[in-house]
């Protein structure tokens, strides 16, 4: 063999292992990937129950119900569909109807999803980008958030004395 070719045997096996090695860990991070769907997206895609994934959207004005053991009851819509949740533990401080939640958890057999985390929306101009560009999809999306934002800024700018 010359130098030539037993350099690129040493090219080629290493690429392979290279290759097998990013299979392997492709493999093992697909368990642990969790997709993010809105209540529309869980009805299209038909999800399984027991599969794992991120539910957003807004929650649904008159549908928290408090139970007992921080047992909590939920509807999370996306302006066209909705999605009963359930949900035990201590909620965000920011947590309330009409405001913009993330659940990570899974589908039972009954079509409830059950949350094992819940994150809420920071404030009034916080939206997870999905859960954003889901709105604005269903045309629920509301102009002035951005317009909010930035008139709070200009008018703390205005009360500074010069």
């Amino acid at each position: 063999m010359t130098r030539k070719q037993r350099r690129l045997t040493i090219i080629g096996g290493a690429l392979a292992v290279l290759g097998i090695a990013v299979a392997l860990v492709l493999n093992a991070f697909r368990d642990s990937i969790v997709f993010f769907s809105t209540p529309v997206m869980v009805a299209e895609h038909h999800i399984k129950p027991g599969q794992r994934f991120r539910l957003g959207g807004l929650v649904e004005a008159g549908s928290l119900v408090r139970g007992s053991n921080l047992a909590v009851k939920f509807k999370v819509s996306d302006g066209t569909a909705t999605l009963p949740v359930t949900y035990k533990g201590i909620l965000p401080d920011l947590f309330r109807e009409g405001q913009g939640v993330v659940a990570e958890g899974a589908l039972d057999s009954s079509g409830v999803f059950r949350a094992d985390t819940v994150l809420a929306k920071h404030d009034e101009t916080y939206m997870p980008k999905e859960v954003a560009d889901a709105l604005k999809k269903q045309g629920h999306w509301k102009d002035d958030y951005g317009e909010q934002a930035s008139n709070k800024q200009a008018s703390g700018k205005q009360g500074v004395p010069q």
